[in-house]
């Protein structure tokens, strides 16, 4: 059986914090989002005529776009931040949390992986469809493995064995 597309869901943490987190679910107005992989590969091949592969690192990210601006929205609210206050650096350091929701584990919670993330903004205004500001997210590669509940949209790390 197939797996729709809605049931992989990716939170933002719009609080751009470590200890405080505010998650808001990417994909109102999208209609793909798919992080893209771009792995570094390296090919060698031998005097024998052998070809060898090493794949040795991700460089993650994904495309927000279009994002359209809502009042009171959190991460509208941090976006415009990032814009109106020219941030920078660790200033731009938030996790994703990707949740795959076709896997209840019980009490709404489901399997998920957070990843320390950093957000790009790509430009601001748009057309007259709206006030647009698109962004990319960059991985960095930093995960922990968990679930999340989607109803009170809080993470838990699952316990080192």
């Amino acid at each position: 059986m197939k797996i729709e597309r809605k049931y992989m869901a990716h939170y933002l943490n719009a609080a751009f914090s470590d200890a405080d987190s505010e998650y808001c679910r990417l994909g109102a107005d999208l209609e793909e989002y798919s992080p893209e992989l771009s792995a570094n590969v390296e090919k060698k091949t031998n005097i024998l005529g052998q070809t060898s592969v090493v794949i040795d690192s991700y460089q993650k990210q994904g495309e927000v776009s279009p994002y359209y601006a809502e009042k009171d929205d959190p991460l509208f609210e941090k976006l415009q931040a990032i814009i109106d206050g020219d941030l920078v650096l660790d200033q731009l350091k938030t996790d994703m949390v990707e949740v795959k929701l076709w896997g209840d584990e019980g009490d709404g919670a489901y399997p998920a992986v957070k990843e320390e993330v950093y957000v790009e903004i790509v430009s601001y205004g748009g057309d007259t469809t709206g006030y647009q500001i698109p962004f990319n997210v960059h991985y960095t590669g930093v995960k922990t493995a968990g679930t999340f509940n989607v109803s009170t949209k809080t993470f838990t790390p699952t316990p080192a064995a």
